[in-house]
């Protein structure tokens, strides 16, 4: 049965001139009631009728980024390079897309909200980056977004994303695990044995994924893996300070503290000079995916280098058919070791 205006009004518990005004975008409607009205017609797989379904069928010129942080230099990085590929040959009106950068602030709800809207716009390409909530039912959620864009003719494309099971969407997925491990075992190897661990938010697959790679070098070169040292927080220069100071209260003998990302160890790096103790020959500190910053901090930090320019360059060619994608449609894009000055040997006694 066709779904009508009128059965998405009586969803989203609004007026049909409502639901019409949040699908045009031509007069103001307060943010709880769009969301309630895109939520409606995405359950409903509302699609337009007449004359403009048929004008609505082509995709535009319409690109969008989607970023969990637009403040974030890792975000940043990759929207940069994405935009910088979505001019040029293929494209429209003298070869130029408009790229549309979506900030979700990590908001599991916004990332839907914005998905719908794209789709709404029949957009010519949505890249997603970074890692994805581990949530069984937003990720179905997505999934199932997906989909239903690339049936609609938009190309997908993951940007340092776990694949998307079910859909066709193409994946460029970091090695979060392998780096994880990669930094621990360069620590190990200094004879480092009392290890904190600043992690993530618990929700994002790169989170998890880092810390199972730090887990699998303690456990290879059997550390134990001390539950006080380690915790949880933002992926920003707050919670590392805030992360170290309470990891300092729980185990003032710590040697080193493993940061969940670049931003994270230079606040781990402020508590510590804080507390008086020196880097790295008190305690060693390591970050991941070597920011711009990161090899100017005193000293350099030692780091993962992700290549966050070189992959969102990619995302944007595939996502404009310029490229092909991976075989299978999913390619592992691995780190690389930047030893530098803020690790060193554990201090002896």
């Amino acid at each position: 049965m066709t779904v009508t205006l009128a059965d998405v009004a009586a969803r989203a518990q609004v007026s049909p001139a409502t639901v019409s005004r949040v699908l045009n975008g031509n007069y103001p409607v307060a943010a709880s009631t769009r969301e309630r009205v895109l939520k409606a017609v995405d359950e409903l797989d509302y699609v337009l009728n007449g004359p403009a379904s048929a004008l609505a069928a082509a995709t535009s010129d319409l690109v969008g980024i989607l970023v969990n942080d637009i403040a974030d230099p890792f975000f940043g990085i990759m929207a940069s390079a994405i935009q910088s590929e979505i001019g040029g040959p293929g494209g429209r009106a003298g070869g130029e897309r408009l790229a549309v950068v979506c900030n979700t602030n990590g908001s599991p709800e916004r990332e839907l909200t914005y998905l719908t809207l794209l789709q709404r716009q029949r957009a010519a390409a949505v890249v997603l980056t970074g890692g994805a909530v581990e949530d069984t039912a937003h990720g179905e959620a997505v999934s199932a977004k997906l989909r239903r864009l690339v049936d609609a003719g938009t190309r997908v494309v993951l940007c340092g994303r776990p694949p998307a099971p079910g859909t066709d969407a193409v994946a460029l997925t970091f090695d979060n695990r392998g780096g994880g491990r990669e930094l621990t075992d360069h620590l190990l190897s200094l004879g480092h044995r009392r290890l904190g661990y600043i992690a993530g938010p618990e929700e994002r697959t790169t989170t998890r994924h880092r810390l199972e790679g730090h887990r699998a070098a303690l456990a290879a070169a059997g550390v134990a893996d001390d539950p006080r040292w380690s915790l949880h927080g933002r992926y920003d220069r707050r919670s590392g300070y805030e992360a170290t100071v309470e990891l300092l209260r729980r185990d003032p003998t710590l040697t080193a503290i493993v940061a969940a990302n670049d931003s994270v160890a230079l606040g781990a790096c402020a508590a510590l000079r804080e507390s008086g103790r020196r880097i790295p020959d008190d305690v060693s500190v390591v970050g991941f995916d070597d920011l711009p910053f990161s090899v100017d901090t005193v000293p350099s930090l030692t780091t993962v280098r992700l290549p966050l320019a070189e992959a969102g360059a990619r995302a944007g060619r595939i996502a404009m058919g310029r490229e092909e994608g991976p075989p299978g449609g999913i390619a592992m894009v691995r780190g690389e070791l930047m030893v530098r000055g803020s690790s060193g040997v554990p201090r002896v006694g």
